[in-house]
């Protein structure tokens, strides 16, 4: 069993930067590709991106060129690197682990941390 916990959300201006943390306990971090997600108010979950064992990376296409994900394995720890943030960036932003490789789909991820809020203002 696989525990992720998510910090670093918070309040910020348009145009701001923010750094989310998702630290995992249980199972071999290594090995899991580690994907985030975020569901803003009154909207369907929505990819965010995903960093695969190897390092490599996916994003959706809201967030490409601003956003980054990285990994530390030997803190068992992803990063989600927030730049030049929108209002509409505004969300609960999970994390996620897949044992299998990277995907896009929420439904293939086999575990789930409880989220971070991330509020833009305008």
């Amino acid at each position: 069993q696989v525990q992720l916990v998510e910090s670093g959300g918070g309040l910020v201006q348009a145009g701001g930067s923010l750094r989310l943390s998702c630290a995992a306990s249980g199972g071999t971090f290594s090995r899991y590709a580690m994907g985030w997600f975020r569901q803003g108010p009154g909207k369907e979950r929505e990819f965010v991106g995903v960093i695969g064992s190897g390092g490599g990376g996916l994003y959706g296409d809201s967030v490409k060129g601003r956003f980054t994900i990285s990994r530390d394995n030997a803190k068992h720890t992803v990063f989600l690197q927030m730049n030049s943030l929108k209002p509409e960036d505004t969300a609960v932003y999970y994390c996620a682990a897949r044992r299998t490789g990277g995907s896009s789909y929420g439904r293939d991820y086999d575990y789930w941390g409880q989220g971070t809020q991330v509020t833009v203002s305008s």
